[in-house]
């Protein structure tokens, strides 16, 4: 058999051809698709961000609701079998003869039908809907057809807390508020950053200095106290919305320190370029100047610097609803769900009031890998 030819060099040369026309754009979209720990990341957060919003949908019942008859009830996890397909267990709710604490334990004679789809708990999907379809819940039909006479139970996939209240549905609702307190926040230290670092590089002299050294006096102030300070000021009588939409503006004014001066060391290196000088011979303006020509020069490193600023948002959040100065019931976040956690004893007896903390490490691990993904693949063109 006679040996293969080698490829020719035109053929060799294809590729780099290829890559010499791409954008900048698309050679970042290309070296991310290759970081992989980048991608399960973005697919967790989009995830995420799905559940968020259509958490009505996705909670198996009301976040709200209570039933005393299921107190700190344990974790009722999905299960399948021929006999009898997708189902959980019931639970039956005893006392300890000694500690005359409440104990669970399954009903070997009864499951649960479960059914994805199945009507539950109404709702209003984003307030404006009214529906009654949920994600995954109990099959009412199958359940009366197989326990006659038998009222329908709840399931609590992920367990009950102390007023009986949902984890699972807890979760799914709590990171409406967790995760757009993070996005909002960005928003507004995206905006300050832009601005105050784009001037300050843009403009030099004394302003530069002058906005420099009032950066150093915030970064100064250790964070939590500060949180905790501003969080303790805020009135008892305010409502839920203006809590909210305070504890976004006090994590902003904090956090966009780090991006002005990543946005000031940019325009400081790209203002004497000679598409900036010749943008400003041709008449144009300042403000032309700095946000039409120089700023879309380093779009990805703010980007990457967005990215890598979100979980300190959700955290600081988190931090300050945990411990009572943020937000506050009936509101439901992570942090307020926290608040059953300060016992050590209740954690040892019901250790599933715990998730917010796995929903909140899978959070900031996820916007963590996905910002080193971005950040390498920001420059193309180091390799």
């Amino acid at each position: 058999m006679p040996p293969a030819a080698p490829a020719s060099p035109a053929a060799a040369t294809k590729p780099r051809k290829a890559l010499a026309q791409m954008s900048q754009w698309q050679l970042i979209r290309r070296r991310f698709a290759r970081h992989r720990l980048g991608r399960i990341a973005l697919d967790i957060l989009v995830c995420f961000y799905a559940l968020a919003l259509l958490a009505e949908f996705f909670a198996p019942q009301d976040p709200l609701r209570r039933d005393l008859d299921y107190i700190f009830c344990p974790p009722q996890p999905p299960r399948f079998s021929w006999e009898h397909g997708l189902h959980s267990r019931a639970l039956l709710r005893e006392t300890d003869p000694v500690t005359l604490r409440q104990v669970y334990r399954e009903d070997p004679e009864r499951t649960i039908p479960l059914a994805f789809f199945t009507r539950g708990d109404p709702y209003r999907l984003w307030g404006l809907i009214p529906a009654e379809r949920h994600f995954l819940g109990v099959d009412r039909a199958a359940f009366a057809a197989r326990h006659p006479g038998l009222p329908v139970p709840t399931v609590h996939f992920l367990g009950a807390d102390k007023y009986g209240r949902d984890i699972l549905a807890r979760v799914i609702a709590g990171s409406r508020i967790s995760l757009s307190i993070g996005l909002l926040s960005i928003l507004v230290t995206l905006t300050l950053g832009i601005l105050i670092g784009g001037v300050s590089g843009y403009v030099g002299g004394g302003l530069d200095n002058f906005i420099q050294r009032s950066m150093e006096i915030v970064n100064s102030f250790p964070r939590l106290p500060l949180w905790l300070a501003l969080g303790a000021i805020m009135p008892r009588e305010w409502s839920a919305m203006a809590v909210y939409f305070a504890i976004t503006i006090v994590l902003s004014l904090l956090g966009w320190t780090q991006l002005a001066r990543v946005v000031r060391g940019k325009i400081l290196s790209l203002r004497e370029e000679d598409y900036a000088v010749a943008a400003r011979l041709l008449g144009a303006s300042h403000a032309r100047i700095l946000f039409r020509h120089l700023l879309p020069g380093f779009t990805s490193h703010i980007i990457v610097v967005v990215t890598l600023s979100i979980p300190g948002m959700i955290l600081g959040e988190t931090a300050l609803s945990f411990l009572g100065l943020g937000l506050r019931a009936p509101i439901v976040s992570w942090g307020v769900m926290l608040q059953d956690c300060m016992s050590v004893q209740i954690i040892a007896s019901a250790p599933w009031l715990l998730t917010p903390v796995l929903a909140i490490i899978l959070t900031v691990m996820s916007f963590n890998f996905l910002g080193d993904a971005l950040r390498d693949a920001a420059d193309p063109y180091e390799r």
